[in-house]
């Protein structure tokens, strides 16, 4: 399938494709997105400027697609959350400290989607189809552990995952409350509304 971040078809094993992704992830990790240009980008990758724009619309595209890398790493932890076995309590804590964890690590690409969504229609699609792709996982847990509950699991899905992206958001941009009491409150609303009960 096309990702919306790259002009072409993504291929995994295009070496300059990943040469700027690793140039611009290193930038970011210094300064903001709009302080980074892409003369500098294409300098550290070895690519030409017209090399950048061969696979990416703007600078906004090409961070969507290295927050590729973190979405990658949240898969796993929800596949484990909403597929493993376990008690809730335990599943919804790692749940919720994978989450964090991973967008800990990708801190700087975190900030620079949250810097391009409110400019580029293209990120902002990027970070609504990367929320949007667990719903279904999370929709059949509730329905398997809520059945016939109200609303419908994909109602709840949805904005169990939007609390997420606000959490984490806080979380990245800073806010009064701590990782660990973010955790603990998100935790208490996952459990009571997935199982009915913080056990």
């Amino acid at each position: 399938m096309r990702s919306p971040t790259d002009r072409r078809p993504s291929l995994r094993s295009d070496e300059r494709r990943e040469a700027i992704l690793d140039a611009l992830d290193g930038w970011l990790q210094d300064c903001s997105l709009d302080a980074v240009n892409v003369a500098e980008i294409t300098a550290q990758a070895g690519v030409t400027r017209s090399a950048f724009y061969f696979y990416f619309e703007n600078k906004a595209a090409a961070v969507g697609a290295l927050m590729e890398r973190l979405v990658t790493e949240i898969f796993a932890v929800n596949e484990e959350f909403t597929t493993g076995g376990g008690a809730p309590r335990d599943r919804v804590y790692t749940m919720l400290n994978g989450l964090f964890d991973s967008s800990d690590r990708y801190r700087h690409v975190f900030s620079a989607m949250l810097e391009a969504r409110g400019s580029s229609a293209t990120v902002r699609q990027i970070w609504d189809d990367a929320r949007d792709a667990f719903k279904p996982s999370v929709a059949e847990l509730i329905r398997t552990q809520r059945p016939g509950s109200t609303p419908e699991p994909e109602v709840l899905a949805a904005v169990l995952l939007e609390f997420n992206d606000r959490m984490l958001e806080r979380f990245i941009v800073g806010g009064q409350l701590t990782r660990a009491e973010l955790i603990e409150g998100a935790a208490a609303v996952w459990l009571s509304t997935i199982y009915g009960a913080n056990r």
